[in-house]
């Protein structure tokens, strides 16, 4: 084994490397998160937001316009009864997020909306703020995949 530093473990598998990436109460906590605009087509990007939200270890709710199943888990339509959702992340046109102002706002009233790329909605950003909820317009995949989710 290398010395690194006075160390003789295995630098990969222990000590400082680990600590600074592996999720810890402090640093990491899991969201339950509604995809909005859920999808069994494996080439969009909300099921591939399903499934890493998943493999985070993030209880996930996929809601969508189609029946279809993500990763095992049915896509709910409507305006199904959830509670303690943390944040809501879109994959769904402005247009078609307007039927679902009341339900994310009033119903689910999450800690914060993501508005992945190509949601954007000034109108719904403004509500959100209005309520105290918080709108991050950014990308899921990315947040998940370097830690800031």
């Amino acid at each position: 084994m290398p010395e690194i530093a006075g160390r003789t473990d295995n630098f990969l598998g222990a000590g400082l490397f680990t600590s600074l990436f592996e999720p810890s109460d402090t640093f990491y906590k899991m969201k339950k998160t509604l995809v909005l605009g859920a999808t069994d087509n494996p080439s969009r990007y909300a099921y591939l937001a399903v499934q890493r939200l998943l493999h985070h270890g993030h209880e996930v709710v996929p809601l969508g316009v189609r029946e279809g199943k993500v990763e095992g888990l049915d896509i709910q339509h409507g305006t199904p009864d959830i509670s303690g959702v943390d944040t809501v992340t879109l994959y769904m046109r402005p247009e078609r997020q307007v039927a679902y102002y009341d339900y994310i706002l009033q119903t689910l009233r999450p800690k914060r909306i993501i508005f992945n790329p190509g949601t954007e909605n000034p109108e719904l950003i403004e509500l959100a703020e209005k309520q105290g909820i918080e709108p991050v317009e950014g990308c899921t995949l990315v947040m998940l995949s370097i830690g800031s989710y």
